[in-house]
């Protein structure tokens, strides 16, 4: 290039290297161009503005000789009538409007609105052309309506965005003018097209009458799909079709309820795109999806809309900008906070707008590589200093923006409803400062996010606020994020209430304060804690202490039988007197089980790890109650059941037999020396009976139970060793057979453990198990499944005894055992074990293995969530809907997943347990 004034504005602009090569492309090909831009600074400004930004337009003004003078002219709209003729006019013309609007754009002449807004009227025109050259000359055009969905009907479109639509037909299918294939077609000449968004996705038909939205929306649609019609407008086609969809839409919008279970569907669905973005690797780069990023204030935005919108319509725009400055108007946020969101957002959107200039991709992450980093940096107005890069100094931008974002979205919610809760500030300040929610507007955002009572709510935050603030700003801070924090919970409500609780006494508060001032995480794991059940807010106030270990980690970390044994004899050691002992064990094993819920509810241990941490704790209880009873021969505790597979429940009973050394031959069995044996192991059971079991609930240590010991509850409580074998030898029925199977010393003498376990191997299996023995078992199951349900509780829903359930899991491994000779103690690990034996298909194994978990965890789980023992899903209601959320599940998510998951269980049950030959070979595959 040889005029200088050219190469002037080349070497000022954003990328000299792309403008260069792409104003010598462009006087290569077209030989008058050159004279045009010497002759005209202005024009020779805006084209090198445009092609250091964007490639793709740059190639656009080499082959299209009308782009210069589009350029020249950018305040007049390219004609649409001279490009309707074919599909490839209409992708010039659109190529054409591109570039002008891009143009008015990097020129700073439009703001980012007036360019959302005149690429959703381009992308409007595309399609209403589209519909006509679909239907083919002279045909009519009516009964076919375009509904353009997200930043399309939000007038906010990318510029290389998706444009999202529904297709709206006539009721009767045959009516319908021309092939919807065929607006499709023509529209995909000039931009992407995506129909995902339409009842059913792409399983679902291309085109719908209205009355088929209305019937889905009424009795299928998830709630992400009254989320997305906020945003559904008529942009083409039949308009008085649209306009009739539009009304229906914001009925089913705007008329139906927006609650705690709706706001947990949205939230959940945010929370796994943000989750694929973090394992991609891409939560720093990704504008749209990473913290701080444009899908945090649509959000909060549309979020804030659901909630409010029903009762005040001016907050029902579908443009995100319109919406943020209604919310701010109508004191659903403060104006700091919108201004920085809007802010934010239109530097995000802008920075997007740029990636997507560049080469017309659907691009959302910035870039790794660092000279393309700058070149964006550049393109967006910034330039290298002495102080910081061009780069540089973006970044620093965009970090900025992102933090604030964060910040206000995660305290969006509740920052208006506190200052309408306390009048003056929590942190002093005047009652002005506080925004104009009504009363209305505090119920239905607190219901929204789980709060059912709203006077109760102000109040449990007054008495926090006065509780804790004390003219501290910690508290004006962190209540915002603790009502965040507690809406994620599975009862909110409880959560408050058990924080207010924990405020009240100087000790329990400073242990509080603690938390609050040392480990933002830690609070954010006791508001999750103190939601999920009346147990756990219980035991946090029995044990404060256990809120420093939250604030430090201590009280999750995970600890071993020896360690437990350990602390448990530490914890004792200093207390004087069997009644001050007996009350420290109590106290300490309420303190640890306390911990195993806590990394149980935090999803730090799967349900195995879970059983196995409680049995831990069972049993160093145990060890420490065998000590003080003081055996006067030597004595052990077999553990049975649950206890003895390591799988024990919060709710499960200690399941025992007691065993001791004495009478060491059938002669002496009658001796002196076996007699006093025999008191002394009876002694000791009695005195572990007595006080493990406790007097009353209330000082109860554990239910032991010793029904399954020889002769149950005729024979004597404790027996020798000699005793067993000579019971086992001589009069033993199958089910004590099949209990052994769990039979685990615990506790006590280690040597009499041993010689009992050698006792119990030679009984279980040192003969073949018969054939006899087997149907026996069938038919002692058989019974069960008639008889033991209790009344009242709902088979069909059954954790325990339910078919496909746990009991149904528990007995097939038991007796796949003792029929091929596998030896393992836990139900998981029998499963396991038969399955690397080939006695059972790894595919069944695995169908019952999920049963189990399943069935497990969920027990678990109710008996938090509702603080007493429950072995069915409750049917409706509080329950069921909290336990429903302490499980990240929806309540009819969660009983459809116990239906799926029992179903193939009881179909392997039957084919395996019982032998049904009609299940032969169905397998897991069902």
């Amino acid at each position: 290039m040889n005029w200088p004034a050219i190469v002037a504005e080349v070497e000022r602009s954003a990328d000299p290297a792309a403008a260069g090569a792409a104003v010598d492309r462009l006087t290569s090909v077209r030989a008058e161009a050159g004279e045009l831009l010497a002759g005209d600074a202005g024009l020779t400004h805006t084209l090198v503005t445009v092609v250091a930004a964007s490639p793709y337009l740059g190639r656009v003004c080499a082959t299209d000789p009308v782009a210069l003078d589009v350029l020249a002219h950018l305040d007049m709209r390219v004609p649409l009538a001279d490009h309707q003729g074919s599909p490839a006019a209409l992708a010039r013309w659109k190529r054409l409007e591109t570039l002008r609007i891009a143009a008015r754009d990097l020129l700073g002449v439009d703001a980012l609105e007036a360019v959302g807004a005149a690429l959703a009227g381009l992308a409007g025109d595309v399609l209403a052309t589209a519909v006509v050259l679909g239907a083919g000359p002279g045909a009519e055009t009516a009964d076919l309506a375009v509904i353009g969905m997200g930043k399309l009907g939000g007038r906010e479109l990318n510029y290389a965005s998706d444009i999202d639509i529904l297709l709206v037909g006539p009721s009767q299918p045959d009516t319908a003018a021309g092939d919807p294939r065929a607006v499709l077609d023509v529209a995909r000449q000039c931009w992407r097209v995506d129909l995902d968004l339409r009842p059913e996705g792409r399983s679902g038909p291309l085109v719908r009458s209205l009355e088929s939205y209305e019937a889905y929306w009424d009795r299928w649609a998830d709630t992400w799909e009254f989320q997305a019609l906020l945003k559904a407008r008529a942009v083409a086609g039949d308009a008085k079709l649209g306009a009739r969809f539009e009304d229906a839409a914001a009925q089913r919008v705007w008329g139906r309820p927006f609650g705690a279970e709706e706001l947990r569907q949205v939230r959940a669905m945010k929370a796994r795109a943000e989750g694929e973005v973090a394992r991609a690797g891409l939560t720093e780069r990704e504008l749209k999806l990473g913290r701080g990023g444009i899908r945090d204030i649509e959000f909060a935005v549309q979020l804030l809309q659901l909630v409010h919108g029903r009762a005040d319509p001016a907050l029902r725009s579908p443009t995100t900008l319109a919406a943020l400055g209604a919310l701010a108007a109508g004191g659903y946020v403060t104006g700091d906070d919108a201004d920085a969101l809007a802010g934010a957002y239109r530097f995000l959107r802008t920075v997007e707008h740029r990636l997507q200039l560049w080469e017309d991709q659907q691009v959302h992450a910035l870039p790794a590589d660092a000279a393309a980093r700058t070149r964006l940096a550049r393109v967006l107005g910034f330039r290298g200093t002495a102080a910081a890069t061009a780069a540089a100094a973006f970044d620093e931008r965009l970090r900025r923006h992102q933090a604030t974002v964060r910040s206000i979205h995660e305290r969006l919610f509740f920052r208006p409803l506190l200052e309408a809760f306390t009048g003056p500030g929590v942190d002093g300040a005047p009652a002005a400062a506080a925004p104009g929610l009504s009363p209305e507007a505090v119920a239905e955002r607190l219901a929204a996010f789980g709060f059912t009572d709203a006077e109760r709510t102000r109040q449990a935050v007054h008495e926090l606020t006065r509780g804790l603030s004390r003219g501290s700003a910690l508290m004006s801070h962190l209540l915002p994020l603790l009502l965040e924090w507690l809406s994620h919970a599975a009862d909110p409500d409880l959560g408050l209430l058990g924080l207010r609780s924990l405020a009240t006494g100087d000790h329990r508060r400073g242990r509080l304060i603690s938390v609050f001032r040392e480990s933002p995480e830690g609070a954010r794991q006791l508001c999750t804690l103190l939601g999920t059940g009346p147990l756990l807010v219980r035991e946090l106030e029995r044990h404060p202490d256990s809120l420093a270990g939250l604030a430090d980690g201590h009280t999750l970390v995970a600890r071993t039988r020896a360690d437990l044994e350990e602390r448990a004899g530490r914890a004792l050691a200093w207390r004087s007197g069997p009644g001050a002992r007996w009350e420290g064990l109590r106290y300490w094993k309420s303190g640890e089980v306390l911990r195993v819920a806590a990394r149980d509810v935090l999803g730090l241990d799967r349900v195995d790890g879970t059983g196995r941490a409680l049995t831990d704790v069972a049993a160093a209880v145990l060890t420490q109650a065998v000590m003080a009873a003081d055996p006067q021969v030597p004595f052990a505790v077999i553990g049975m059941g649950r206890l003895g597979g390591a799988e024990m429940a919060y709710a499960s009973d200690l399941d025992v037999l007691f065993v001791f050394q004495g009478g060491e031959s059938e002669a002496a069995a009658a001796g002196p020396a076996a007699a006093a044996a025999a008191r002394a192991g009876e002694a000791a059971a009695a005195s572990l009976l007595r006080h493990v079991n406790g007097a009353t609930p209330a000082v109860r240590l554990y239910s032991l139970d010793v029904g399954l010991r020889p002769e149950g509850r005729q024979g004597p409580v404790a027996r020798s060793v000699d005793a067993y074998a000579n019971y086992y030898r001589r009069w033993a029925q199958v089910w004590e057979r099949q209990a052994l199977l769990r039979g685990r010393f615990v506790a006590g003498d280690p040597a009499v453990g041993e010689r009992f376990a050698a006792v119990a191997d030679e009984f279980v299996w040192g003969t073949p198990f018969s054939a006899e023995a087997e149907r026996e078992i069938r038919r002692m199951k058989a019974r069960i499944e008639r008889e033991r349900i209790p009344a009242g509780e709902d088979p069909q829903f059954h954790l325990k005894l339910g078919r496909g359930s746990l009991s149904d899991v528990e007995w097939t491994a038991q007796l796949l055992q003792l029929g091929h000779g596998i030896k393992a103690t836990g139900t998981v690990e029998a499963l396991g074990a038969l399955a690397g034996a080939g006695v059972l298909d790894p595919g069944d194994a695995d169908v019952l293995i999920d049963a189990y978990r399943f069935c497990e965890a969920t027990r678990n789980r109710l008996y938090l969530v509702r603080g007493m023992p429950g072995d069915a899903l409750p049917a409706t209601g509080r329950h069921l809907s909290v336990l429903a959320r302490s499980l990240n599940e929806s309540p009819s998510g969660l009983r459809d997943e116990y239906r799926r998951l029992t179903r193939r269980a009881r179909r392997v049950v039957e084919r395996v347990f019982y032998g049904d030959p009609d299940r032969k070979d169905q397998g897991a595959r069902h």
